[in-house]
């Protein structure tokens, strides 16, 4: 993972009636809302909250 490299996380599921870590999860990327995105710094511990909520987000690479 390349200095600089950054992800776009885009929120397009609800975090309603799933568990509450997945929710925190969301809030912590600085989702919240359907449609809203952030960009964040690709690095493991981004990736590995990607991971988590993989359902309900969508990941491009910038």
């Amino acid at each position: 993972m390349a200095e600089g490299k950054k992800l776009r996380i885009t929120q397009v599921k609800s975090a309603i009636g799933r568990k509450a870590d997945q929710g925190a999860t969301l809030k912590s990327l600085g989702l919240g809302k359907i449609g809203r995105s952030v960009e964040k710094v690709d690095n493991e511990c981004v990736r590995g909250m990607v991971f988590k909520v993989k359902h309900l987000v969508e990941v491009e690479e910038l």
